[in-house]
């Protein structure tokens, strides 16, 4: 049974800068987005909002046609700062543009971008199992992602609610070994998009997950909150990069 659910108000006004990783030799970000959603056309779309992060805030949209190409669209700073510095190599495309979020009700949202031009509308929820599970993660330390016998327990919960073989750790396209955190999921089971005027039809739950490189994405539509942490492979390439972004207010 779907419970009341308010996230606009929950992610609404998320204060946005610059931050530290949890752990050390790591860069890191946080937020909320779109894990993933697949549709019956064979598209497939995923939503980066990560206010926080070792660079400074972003938004990103992520694209997968039919085909199988990728494309990863940023309003950010700079594209190696986002979500092309760690999945970029995996990507036909990766580049700028502006992206826009509206709340049009308590667990819906419409996410807009005007290059290619976007229309994607959806609206979460949960069930009473899934929130009970959301209220174990979220008091869950941090360090408990670090154990590798908890997060096959995670995994394993992923795959029995319908999200496929996930895996919360693993080696990025970029070659950065990384851990994705999520904190609360809710299901995204209805939804819209048109993508420079094209319907991309209806969500699906795929027999298999999507995959970008070697990074699965859920078989089914998933909104997440949470946190991703990769190891820097380069201190002084990392140090560099951070140095030449501003320091948000």
């Amino acid at each position: 049974m779907a419970q009341m659910l308010d996230l606009s108000s929950k992610l609404s006004g998320i204060p946005a800068g610059r931050g530290r990783a949890p752990w050390p030799n790591h860069e890191y970000a946080k937020g909320w987005g779109v894990f993933g959603l697949p549709f019956d056309s064979g598209h497939v779309l995923a939503l980066r909002v990560f206010p926080e992060s070792s660079f400074g805030p972003y938004r990103t949209v992520w694209h997968r046609d039919p085909s199988g190409r990728w494309s990863i669209y940023v309003d950010g700073e700079r594209l190696n700062t986002a979500c092309p510095r760690y999945y970029g190599a995996a990507c036909d495309h990766t580049g700028y543009a502006r992206i826009g979020l509206t709340w049009t009700a308590p667990a819906s949202l419409r996410v807009t971008m005007d290059s290619p031009s976007l229309n994607w509308t959806l609206t979460a929820s949960v069930t009473r199992l899934l929130g009970l599970l959301n209220h174990v993660s979220a008091a869950l330390p941090l360090a408990t992602w670090r154990l590798r016998a908890l997060v096959g327990a995670r995994e394993r919960l992923a795959r029995a609610l319908g999200l496929g073989r996930l895996e919360m750790t693993g080696v990025m396209p970029s070659g950065h070994p990384g851990t994705l955190m999520p904190q609360q999921m809710y299901f995204v089971d209805a939804s819209r998009a048109t993508l420079d005027g094209a319907d991309l039809g209806r969500p699906v739950h795929l027999k298999e997950n999507p995959r970008i490189g070697d990074v699965p994405l859920p078989a089914r539509g998933i909104l997440a909150i949470g946190q991703a942490a990769w190891q820097i492979l380069d201190q002084a390439e990392y140090e560099r990069t951070r140095g030449g972004t501003a320091q948000q207010p």
